[in-house]
């Protein structure tokens, strides 16, 4: 996947971060699409983004990266924190069993407020604390088979999978819209920010964002 400049894509996907707070979301939103990495992370207080666009195929794709706080008291913001995404990371850390423990709400809560269609994997991040894991592997990966989740463990601190955890969502985001465009051919039914898709946006109008899946 290349790099191309932020104002030339043809998608935006907005893809969510979910998880308890410390588990190393902001870490691998800084990894993704700074290659940052801060030992020094404070709560992130409310929500931030940031994008990088990535190329696949010959599709230039916005990932616009939500993060916000895995604090009790943050949860208000949740709806319009889920609104329009079609993508989500649900990331535990491997050496608290306890931020693994409330995956299953975490979930609960993300289809609760996000589309059934959003294309979701679970992270385990800190990979790279092998000697204090407290979440088998196998475990993780049983639990997203029977949820239907992508899995991958990651390390923001080396970098280890974090590219490939995003990049996977990213694809399989892309390939539910190549398929949907692909069937609504006949009718022109899918819509981009009003541009049908396909189209190139004429002269002075806005590229399409945001897809619904």
């Amino acid at each position: 996947m290349g790099n191309r400049t932020e104002e030339d894509y043809n998608f935006v996907f907005k893809v969510v971060l979910i998880g308890e707070s410390g588990v190393g979301k902001t870490n691998l939103l800084s990894r993704f699409t700074r290659n940052e990495f801060s030992h020094d992370s404070r709560t992130t207080i409310g929500v931030e983004f940031s994008t990088r666009t990535v190329m696949l195929g010959t599709a230039a794709i916005k990932a616009q990266i939500w993060d916000t706080a895995g604090l009790e008291r943050y949860r208000a913001i949740t709806s319009a924190y889920y609104r329009g995404a079609v993508g989500a990371l649900l990331v535990f850390d491997l050496t608290k069993h306890q931020t693994y423990a409330v995956v299953e709400r975490w979930l609960k809560e993300l289809y609760d407020h996000a589309e059934a269609t959003i294309v979701v994997m679970l992270v385990g991040n800190k990979s790279d604390l092998s000697q204090a894991r407290e979440v088998p592997t196998e475990e993780a990966r049983m639990f997203a088979e029977n949820n239907g989740l992508l899995f991958l463990e990651t390390s923001a601190l080396d970098s280890t999978n974090v590219e490939l955890a995003f990049e996977t969502v990213l694809k399989e985001i892309f390939a539910k819209v190549s398929k949907q465009r692909q069937n609504s051919a006949r009718t022109n039914a899918i819509t981009l920010g009003g541009a049908q898709a396909g189209q190139e946006p004429g002269p002075g109008e806005k590229r399409a964002c945001c897809i619904s899946l």
